[in-house]
């Protein structure tokens, strides 16, 4: 038992360095849990409290380097919110092979993503967009994203990075401080609903989040560009091994 948490303070803290410099960390700590033996759903809510307050340490990272979006990432994490109440509200009623095998589609959609996506430069003279009709149209967009969230948040990180650089013109920087602070939002209401559900395991919750604030807290503090394609081969591989024993087995 000792053994599971040395493990899931470790995995917490590789998936806080993942998600807060991209996205993609939940894409190992919910398979773990669910082979730890929590029923899906629970997993589903225990990785919430790690998120929660993984995400509260980046927020306060980049908030203490100064970097901020504020109040363009309050209003589309309030929009994003709305759209997390019912996405965990349909996350509580599903169980067992319907939600591995829409775990194990995700998984592999994402890790693409991850692993051969391109990454495009914006010019750094590019002005930001954030108030008017793009506004209103990332409050839209982040709606769904919160729905996505609110169910199973897993890559959640990947999506918002593809939007916020290229809808609103976001630096690299801004887009990572922005989808912290949205998905910290966001969360707490996916946690109430969880709790409210009774599907969270507070002791493994708990435990991992030790480990995803202290990622979180250095990732959102040293820019980590080194190992970036062992990451990328890692993920690849062992989420893809993840994925494959949720479907078949």
């Amino acid at each position: 038992m000792e053994l599971n948490y040395i493990l899931l303070i470790f995995i917490g803290f590789l998936a806080g360095i993942i998600n807060t410099l991209a996205g993609g960390g939940s894409l190992i700590t919910l398979p773990i849990l669910i082979f730890m033996g929590l029923p899906e759903a629970i997993a589903n809510g225990t990785n919430r409290i790690a998120i929660l307050l993984q995400t509260a340490s980046a927020v306060s990272g980049y908030k203490s380097k100064g970097v901020t979006t504020f109040p363009f990432s309050l209003y589309i994490g309030l929009s994003a919110l709305v759209g997390s109440v019912i996405g965990a509200s349909i996350a509580v009623e599903i169980h067992g092979t319907t939600f591995n095998r829409i775990l194990a589609i995700v998984m592999v959609v994402v890790v693409l993503l991850i692993v051969f996506g391109k990454n495009k430069k914006l010019l750094s003279n590019t002005p930001e967009i954030t108030t008017g009709k793009t506004l209103f149209a990332s409050c839209i967009i982040f709606f769904f994203i919160g729905i996505y969230g609110g169910f199973l948040n897993a890559g959640i990180g990947v999506v918002m990075l593809l939007v916020l650089p290229y809808m609103n013109k976001l630096s690299l920087v801004k887009a990572n401080a922005t989808k912290v602070t949205v998905a910290f939002i966001y969360t707490t209401a996916a946690v109430v609903v969880f709790i409210v559900n009774d599907k969270i395991n507070w002791t493994y919750g708990l435990t991992m989040a030790i480990g995803n604030v202290s990622g979180a807290w250095l990732a959102s503090r040293y820019s980590v560009k080194k190992g970036d394609r062992f990451i990328r081969i890692a993920l690849l591989v062992i989420v893809t091994g993840m994925a494959m024993k949720l479907w078949f087995f």
